[in-house]
């Protein structure tokens, strides 16, 4: 068992490396790092509240659950950041690249790739077709987590799990007398 960690964790670290050092260019560096902050508290918190405050139903509905489920989604991570704390790929590895002001709080799991996934799918509970867009955005910032130097691989896998299934769980226990109204 540990034989096939060690190999999983050196699988991980040749990934992280691949896309921290050979993805690197100028225009990659730009989107990437403009990107990582639609998974960010002030993009997802500002986005699920406007539309639940300003859309007509059943749009309204979506927003309230991309805001619930983004604050319950974050219970978990921040308990598991501090039972699991995982120093940052920057910290714990030389030669990484990194941006301005890199974070320096535990790892695993990512906050940034939680937002993403637990913010789209109450829209695309409600609009299938949404998916094309919105799980490549989701996984464009789960990806610059990495590019940037602050998370590694399953950081970003473990924190999509979370996101995505909190709000599939907040999509399926919402009261469905709930579901045709807006809140304002």
């Amino acid at each position: 068992m540990t034989r096939l960690l060690s190999w999983l964790l050196h699988c991980e670290r040749q990934l992280f490396f691949w896309i921290n050092h050979r993805m690197h260019h100028r225009i990659t560096s730009f989107v990437l790092y403009s990107f990582t902050h639609l998974g960010g508290a002030t993009f997802t918190i500002a986005c699920s509240s406007l539309v639940a405050l300003f859309s007509p139903a059943p749009w309204s509905m979506a927003g309230w659950q991309a805001l619930i489920a983004l604050g319950i989604s974050h219970i978990p991570v921040v308990l598991i950041k501090k039972v699991y704390p995982r120093l940052r790929p920057h910290v714990a590895m030389p030669d990484i690249r990194t941006f301005r002001k890199p974070l320096v709080d535990h790892s695993f799991p990512s906050g940034h790739s939680t937002a993403a996934f637990s913010i789209i799918v109450p829209f695309i509970a409600l609009m299938p077709q949404l998916s094309w867009i919105l799980i490549p955005a989701a996984g464009i910032v789960a990806l610059s987590r990495m590019y940037l130097g602050l998370h590694y691989p399953s950081d970003c896998l473990a924190g999509a799990i979370l996101g995505a299934g909190t709000a599939a769980l907040t999509v399926s226990l919402w009261p469905s007398h709930l579901m045709d109204y807006s809140f304002v």
